[in-house]
């Protein structure tokens, strides 16, 4: 999610990393109303209740946040490239990370809760938290780098959890499942680690950004690739990558099949991780035969991605809290409102959160276009946190 720029000597890398994240804060979106307006009493991806369009609705937006943490090293790398200096580049991190997470609890998490009745960790705070390590880790040798990141990925879940998250907090925020702290009220529902080895695997992997573009995307086929390979065989074998097994359904095989790709998001599993990422190293690569007028789109959203962010959840709150007051005589959070407390007269309604999407995305293309060019002018000082 971070705002960080390059040289024009990386503009066509650049393009292709811009694309895939405005391509993937397009998808973001989709969760994001689906949250406000077609809300469900059940998990989305519970192949138990849910229904195809709905798993897929939610399941393809899994490629999100992976792809956003992944995308920020690579960046930080271009930034360090930039500067030629690692002192630097630490402050940069260490202070765009407490600016991270200073605005996920006083800003972000007063948007989606609509008050401050609650305080959310999620993944501007997950990527705040890597960035304030990273500033340390970047000092590493690159191998150590790679290794360090792969071994955070790969081993994590073999980590015991934390059996009492009420006296061990501290290293509940390292890892463990979404959770809740009582007093002052929190729901954390990222933890630090593997999100921290995303990072650094994305910076650790920068190097490739500068080689020619060929050696790069041979790089990104190989990697992309053996990640879904991975993927597939541990994920059949069903022992070890991810929490929760597969299992076969009583609602068919289409259903055994959805089951196979339901992974682990919080914390994300190896398997999460190798079928996210793999996918988003694939993309870097393909998002260039797009035409450049389809790249020009998608990256109007990926060059501005903090400001995109903040701008399309306000947005996305006050529209539900219109609508919700309009249809319904009294404005309401249906993903924060207990159930039994939703309007009787409320149903979940997949195509009125695709319109409402599909609405907010070009609505929003105006001002992050009209931000983009000012960004990319501007001196002011404020701009770089924005």
């Amino acid at each position: 999610m971070s705002n960080l720029t390059a040289t024009s000597e990386g503009s066509h890398r650049l393009q292709s990393i811009d694309s895939v994240r405005g391509l993937i804060m397009i998808i973001m979106a989709l969760d994001h109303v689906r949250d406000f307006f077609s809300y469900t009493s059940y998990r989305a991806t519970d192949v138990t209740q849910a229904s195809v369009f709905l798993f897929f609705t939610r399941w393809v937006t899994h490629m999100c946040a992976p792809t956003f943490v992944f995308l920020s090293g690579i960046s930080i790398f271009l930034y360090y490239r930039k500067m030629g200096d690692l002192k630097k580049t630490s402050v940069f991190l260490l202070t765009r990370g407490l600016w991270l997470i200073a605005v996920e609890v006083l800003l972000i998490s007063f948007i989606l809760t609509q008050g401050y009745q609650l305080t959310l960790l999620e993944v501007i705070w997950a990527i705040g938290c890597s960035m304030m390590l990273l500033a340390a880790l970047i000092w590493l040798p690159r191998g150590l780098q790679l290794a360090f990141s792969l071994l955070l990925i790969v081993g994590h879940n073999a980590l015991p959890l934390v059996k009492d998250t009420s006296t061990d907090t501290l290293l509940a925020l390292l890892h463990h499942p979404p959770f809740f702290i009582r007093n002052p009220p929190i729901l954390v529902a990222y933890t630090i680690v593997p999100w921290v080895g995303v990072m650094l695997l994305g910076y650790a992997i920068g190097p490739w950004f500068s080689g020619t573009p060929q050696t790069r995307n041979q790089l990104l086929l190989k990697s992309g690739f053996s990640a879904l390979a991975l993927f597939i065989v541990v994920r059949f074998l069903n022992f070890y990558g991810d929490p929760a097994p597969w299992s076969v359904q009583e609602r068919g095989s289409l259903y055994t099949f959805l089951s196979f790709l339901n992974v682990t998001k919080s914390p994300p599993s190896l398997l999460f991780l190798s079928l996210t990422l793999g996918t988003a190293s694939l993309l870097l690569v393909f998002v260039n035969n797009l035409s450049a007028g389809v790249q020009r789109f998608f990256s109007t959203y990926g060059r501005v991605p903090f400001f995109y962010f903040i701008v399309h959840l306000a947005v996305i709150s006050l529209a539900s809290y219109v609508w919700t007051y309009v249809a319904f005589g009294r404005g309401i959070n249906l993903s924060f409102t207990n159930p039994n407390e939703w309007p009787t007269d409320y149903n979940p309604n997949l195509g009125r959160a695709y319109g409402v999407w599909l609405l907010l995305v070009g609505v929003l293309y105006f001002p992050c276009r009209w931000y983009a060019r000012y960004k990319s002018t501007s001196r002011a000082w404020w701009v770089s946190y924005l």
